[in-house]
């Protein structure tokens, strides 16, 4: 996996636009096209693609922890919004992209730094023009349930 680490790294929008979110999903993945930034910054990467479905591993660290020392609900909120986001896209037909219109985080517990967790995200809808998909951060070791969410994304034909 490698990330893109300047504006000219990043696909053009008609790159993006000739596959499908699937095929875009994949590439990223399999290391055929860079993995965004954010993901380095915020330690965590793309695990597993599935048709709407997918999951990254990652694990908070102390840069990611707010005054009290704990891991900021921020993290916790990108890191659901990624794998929400990023189930829907796996549905998003060639020619479309899409944005989070919003998303909802349930944070049930502290996450231990160094704690390598999973971050699920399923579709439960996809139409023309929005998609709206669940989410779940769990213990890798431990299975435990750290976090929830729930999206709706905006699916915006673009040719």
């Amino acid at each position: 996996m490698y990330f893109a680490n300047s504006p000219e790294d990043l696909l053009d929008p008609q790159q993006l636009l000739s596959m499908s979110g699937l095929e875009f999903m994949q590439g990223i993945l399999n290391g055929t096209l860079p993995a965004p930034p954010i993901s380095k910054v915020l330690t965590y990467h793309l695990h597993t693609v599935g048709t709407g479905a997918v999951t990254f591993r990652g694990a908070p660290e102390f840069n990611h922890t707010n005054p009290m020392g704990t891991v900021h609900g921020g993290w916790y909120g990108t890191l659901l919004d990624s794998c929400m986001a990023c189930a829907v896209m796996t549905l998003v037909p060639q020619g479309s992209i899409y944005t989070t219109l919003e998303f909802k985080t349930n944070i049930i517990r502290p996450i231990p730094l160094g704690t390598q967790v999973d971050a699920i995200g399923t579709t439960q809808h996809s139409g023309r023009s929005t998609g709206v998909a669940i989410g779940e951060i769990r213990g890798v070791e431990d299975g435990r349930l750290y976090a929830t969410g729930s999206t709706t994304c905006i699916i915006m034909k673009m040719t």
